[in-house]
């Protein structure tokens, strides 16, 4: 369980193709502190950690990417170099300062606008027919990892959504949300509470 506060930002230092993809990631953490079994959200997919090493502020973990997973979320996440949102699982006590956030990516969206807003970055993601109803206005929705607050939803003829959120600087700075561009892919989960509710409005149907 997460709750899409990002903690660090690590790189996609190495990739090995196994059975799985074995992907090494470099971050800030403590690796004493990082448990082997652990869960860490990678840009919002939820991974087990089977190797770690280095030292406290210059570590590493490894986890392994099935191909379920790596078909599920966006194509150049697990690419070498590339810059990765982390979260450490919570633990009891922790300050939930997001929302609550499972790890599992419900869908790839496509970053479709970046506009100036104020200080802020307003940026308009187009999702998916299968989540438009779940996506609402002031709801929350993850985006790479990244607990956000829905500002604007505009349905369109086709059945997807464009919705907009704003980046402010920063999450900018502290998340690679800052740096991404107009056709990025972004993972999506949607949240916990519009699952269930979608769910008993369909049973209320029969």
């Amino acid at each position: 369980m997460f709750t899409g506060i990002v903690t660090a930002v690590g790189k996609v230092e190495q990739t090995e193709k196994r059975g799985d993809l074995r992907v090494r990631i470099s971050c800030p953490y403590d690796p004493a502190e990082i448990a082997i079994g652990a869960s860490i959200s990678c840009a919002g997919a939820c991974m087990t950690v089977v190797e770690r090493g280095g030292e406290k502020g210059n570590a590493w973990f490894a986890v392994d990417v099935s191909g379920e997973s790596t078909s599920h979320t966006a194509g150049d996440m697990w690419a070498e170099g590339s810059a990765v949102n982390l979260e450490q699982a919570l633990k009891l006590g922790d300050e939930l300062g997001g929302h609550i956030v499972t790890g599992h990516v419900d869908a790839v969206g496509q970053v479709a606008q970046i506009e100036a807003e104020g200080d802020s970055t307003r940026l308009t993601i187009i999702a998916p027919a299968e989540l438009a109803p779940f996506i609402a206005p002031k709801g929350s929705i993850t985006v790479d990892g990244v607990s956000l607050t829905v500002n604007e939803v505009n349905d369109q003829a086709n059945g997807s959504v464009h919705f907009g959120v704003n980046i402010i600087p920063h999450t900018a700075e502290v998340t690679t949300l800052g740096s991404l561009k107009q056709g990025d892919g972004v993972n999506l989960e949607i949240d916990t509470m519009a699952r269930y509710l979608k769910r008993m409005q369909e049973l209320k149907a029969f």
